[in-house]
């Protein structure tokens, strides 16, 4: 109650921040005047005159203002469109590494324009990051016509461009790409031996359209980039064919969590299963099958709580994602954990190999590695808490630059699905007739493919938009506001092109006009397209605008939200409505039996709609519900990968030491110093006499790693029975053999021998424990039946695994590089090839292991190594 008072004394915390925005309004405007008198190239000269001010020790908020208005000309001289007031806010907000809130229509698009050239000006480049490869390349294109006039080159970062095409586009002053696309070059820099290999520079700025999607929906799935690992298909189709002795008796499901577990039933049926088919031949739970053990759970996962055609759909013979909040495939996505491959199993599809972690991060440390981060969406505030928990982002809601007009009706719930789906009919057909164009937004494939359906029946003319027809998506949503018009669409997050009532013009002009090549027949065709569009936009604009119709309620208010933000546009009439029923998802898993039971009571008849307050409040409990666990998700995967981030932010800077490293020297003999001192130290002991130490087990130690052939009698006469004389004596007579590597070969030669086992010994043992860390992850919850919490317990393995990690890693390059051979061959071009190679007595065959430990082919690895 002292917060609503407060808020309409004061105004909120948004109307107050906006308030102190007003000045920095004025001053952009104030220079509107002259800068618009300005010629072309005087325009231009601007951007050098800006460097030149952050070059004399100006601050980029000094310049801020006039930037803006040179960006404001630059945008109506170029593209026709100048910022609303509204949008230079929203640039503002941006700018000082917030969240900026502009409804659907409102051109954030345009928006990050200005932040994007301010940024750019200091040199150290910006990322423009966007949902998909066509709104990338699309907006690159069309807002790069603004930053190429003002002398800014634009580059674009696409799923098809070459390592050479990504390093130019980094480059660039403004680069437009994808939030994986992003993260996955990341990850490759982080796995390239050579400087000039990498792609990417420092991570400067990001402004992150659809932050929204980007951060909070996509922020439960972490980026990796994997390797095939050994093949296990048959074990999938053997463990796939006892699903069908599966019945729902045998296992207890948790739709909420999609969980699902085998209860003591099941386990004995499927036990008996596998000793019949030869799968196993021991208890289930036994050490040796545990790997089969995670193989039924998968199966069981695929077959009775992952859906076709809603999270997966099947294409091409492959199984493919569906992104539960966008509708769109997921190309090149697949589920972890053989989830994929047992979904390969179940749809009878060619089976892909199980891949192996080899890097790893999730988007929450992905976009925290930059100096500064934005974002714009049309639906940010319902998570304005976790966007500044986690990212120290302020979520700002941006006024409009015309009132909305829309009306929003209250949810209509029926009791069955049927009766649902024939309300819905009934509106369409009843709407259609009356010329509005119409919107129907669906949570899944399955249900937009039903309604098509029905609406197929009733004889109304439509379009599918889904993840199977998302190729057109553009097309189809750019006509979606003509007359009569209806679109089917499974979610509308992050499309990038608006509904236009009476249609998009310039997509209509370009369709009509592209293949007349007479200057009069297309100023002909081009005055009468415009005349009928005016009078088709005023025609839907009197049907009431663009009607928005919602099949249920998303798990998310944010999607639902997105949804409805579809209709309104820039002031245009509309109107939405949500048709709902008790077997919906969201109403049937979350609690809704008092619900069901009240409208039985009041005897509800076929067809009759429930309209109520109390109706609204279960639904909105509901979803916060939904949403609460989901923040819970994206919180407890953000909490583990923090400790692997830890020890990924030691290896990958351990990589760029030594990649930028030109004397490796130093680092190579403080490692040989502290592999020698672990030895001594782990077979003796400073407090014990020296027929107390371990001998045999230093002297088997010594040899295999530094290939010597030390006897106990040698060491004990040498080491003058104290573990710091043997130490130092051990280090002086290994040092010595790197001496005379050094003398023999150069300096340079060995240097570079050493810096290629540090990196590919440390790749591969990283992998190693990526691997390894995904097992323990997946094992860890077990701890909480013994009252241990799982997290502190997985801090507490993982750093005892890592420092064994950094220990194995020091030895093996020893290992490596005392058994190091250096031969030279003189080729045609009579350039000397160094060949490095990690053998032992006897050479290594061409395709061979190599002995280094990366898991390559020798002629892949250390035999392809070259000076």
């Amino acid at each position: 109650m002292l917060k609503f008072i407060g808020n309409k004394i004061f105004g909120t915390a948004n109307q107050r921040y906006l308030t102190t925005l007003k000045p920095i309004l004025n001053q952009i405007n104030e220079f509107e005047p002259q800068i618009s008198q300005l010629s072309d190239e005087e325009l231009q000269a601007k951007t050098n005159y800006f460097k030149e001010l952050l070059a004399k020790g100006s601050s980029l908020d000094d310049i801020l203002p006039e930037s803006f208005a040179v960006v404001r000309e630059a945008s109506k001289r170029v593209l026709g469109q100048r910022h609303y007031d509204e949008q230079l806010i929203g640039g503002r907000v941006l700018h000082h590494g917030n969240i900026a809130e502009m409804r659907t229509g409102e051109g954030k698009t345009l928006v990050a324009t200005l932040p994007a050239y301010l940024n750019a000006l200091s040199g150290k480049g910006v990322h423009v990051v966007t949902v998909n490869d066509y709104l990338a390349k699309r907006d690159a294109e069309w807002m790069g016509k603004i930053y190429r006039f003002l002398g800014l080159s634009v580059g674009c970062i696409t799923n098809q461009v070459s390592d050479r095409e990504r390093k130019e586009a980094y480059q660039c002053d403004i680069t437009y790409g994808t939030n994986n696309e992003f993260g996955f070059d990341y990850l490759r820099d982080n796995m390239r031996y050579n400087l000039a290999d990498m792609v990417q520079r420092d991570l400067n700025f990001a402004i992150i359209d659809e932050v929204d999607s980007i951060l909070i929906d996509e922020a439960r799935t972490p980026l990796i980039i994997s390797g095939p690992s050994d093949d296990k298909s048959d074990l999938y189709l053997k463990v796939d064919k006892l699903m069908k002795h599966i019945t729902p008796e045998h296992y207890d499901m948790d739709e909420k969590n999609k969980t699902l577990y085998l209860n003591d039933e099941g386990m004995n049926v499927v036990e008996e299963l596998l000793l019949q088919e030869g799968i196993i031949d021991s208890n289930l739970y036994d050490d040796i099958n545990i790997h089969v053990l995670g193989h039924i759970n998968q199966a069981l996962r695929a077959h009775f709580i992952m859906k076709k055609d809603v999270d997966y759909i099947v294409r091409s013979h492959k199984v493919m994602i569906v992104d539960e909040f966008t509708g769109r495939v997921l190309d090149g996505r697949r589920y972890s954990e053989g989830l994929h491959q047992a979904l390969e199993a179940k749809e009878n599809v060619p089976i892909q190999n199980e891949n192996q972690t080899l890097a790893s991060i999730t988007f929450q440390n992905y976009f925290r590695l930059y100096n500064k981060i934005s974002g714009m969406t049309g639906t940010a505030m319902t998570e304005a808490p976790e966007f500044k928990e986690i990212y120290n982002l302020s979520v700002y809601e941006i006024p409009t630059h015309l009132p909305v007009k829309r009306q929003d009706e209250d949810d209509e719930v029926y009791r069955t699905e049927k009766e649902k789906f024939n309300a819905i009919i009934k509106l369409v057909e009843a709407r259609h007739k009356a010329n509005q164009p119409i919107l129907i937004g669906t949570t899944s494939i399955e249900k937009s493919e039903t309604l098509s359906e029905l609406l197929k029946k009733a004889n109304v003319k439509h379009q599918v938009l889904n993840a199977k027809y998302h190729e057109q998506e553009a097309q189809i949503i750019a006509q979606a506001g003509r007359k009569g018009a209806v679109m089917i669409a499974t979610n509308m997050a992050g499309r990038g092109t608006d509904i236009v009532l009476g249609g998009n013009l310039e997509k209509l002009l370009l369709e009509t006009t592209q293949n007349i090549s007479d200057p009069n027949k297309v100023n002909e065709i081009t005055a009468q397209i415009k005349e009928q569009h005016a009078l088709e936009k005023q025609e839907v604009m009197d049907a009431g605008g663009l009607l928005v119709i919602g099949t249920e309620r998303h798990e998310s208010r944010r999607v639902d939200n997105q949804l409805r933000g579809r209709s309104g546009r820039q002031g245009d009439p509309g109107y939405t409505k949500f048709f709902l029923s008790l077997e919906d998802d969201l109403m049937r898993i979350f609690g809704t039996e008092r619900l069901s039971a009240t409208m039985l009571r009041l005897g509800m008849e076929e067809g009759v709609a429930l309209s109520h307050p109390w109706v609204t409040k279960a639904l909105q409990k509901a979803q916060f519900k939904v949403e609460a666990r989901n923040y819970d998700i994206r919180k407890n995967l953000l909490k583990y990968d923090d400790v692997m981030n830890q020890q990924r932010h030691i290896i990958y800077d351990q990589r760029m030491e030594f990649i930028n490293s030109e004397n490796l020297e130093d680092s190579f003999l403080e490692q040989l110093h502290d592999v020698i001192t672990l030895l001594v130290n782990e077979h003796t002991s400073a407090k014990k006499l020296p027929e107390f130490w371990d001998l045999e087990g230093l002297v088997h130690r010594l040899n295999k790693i530094f290939n010597k052939e030390y006897t106990e009698e040698q060491i004990l006469e040498l080491a003058d029975l104290t573990p710091d004389s043997l130490i130092n004596y051990l280090y002086t007579e290994l040092k010595q053999y790197f001496d005379e590597q050094v003398s023999q070969y150069g300096q340079e030669v060995v240097i570079f021998a050493i810096k290629r086992f540090f990196l590919l010994n440390l790749d591969h043992l990283w992998k190693e424990h990526l691997l390894a860390l995904d097992h323990l992850r997946q094992g860890i919850g077990l701890r909480a039946y013994g009252q241990k919490d799982p997290l502190n317990e997985y801090k507490v393995e993982s750093f005892r695994m890592f420092k064994a990690l950094l220990e194995m890693w020091k030895i093996t390059v020893m290992e490596r590089f005392y058994r190091m051979k250096i031969s030279f061959q003189e080729p045609e071009e009579t350039k000397v090839i160094t060949q490095i190679a990690s053998v032992t007595s006897e050479k290594t065959g061409r395709n061979s292991p190599c002995g280094c430990g990366s898991g390559k082919k020798y002629k892949y690895c250390c035999g392809k190594v070259m000076a």
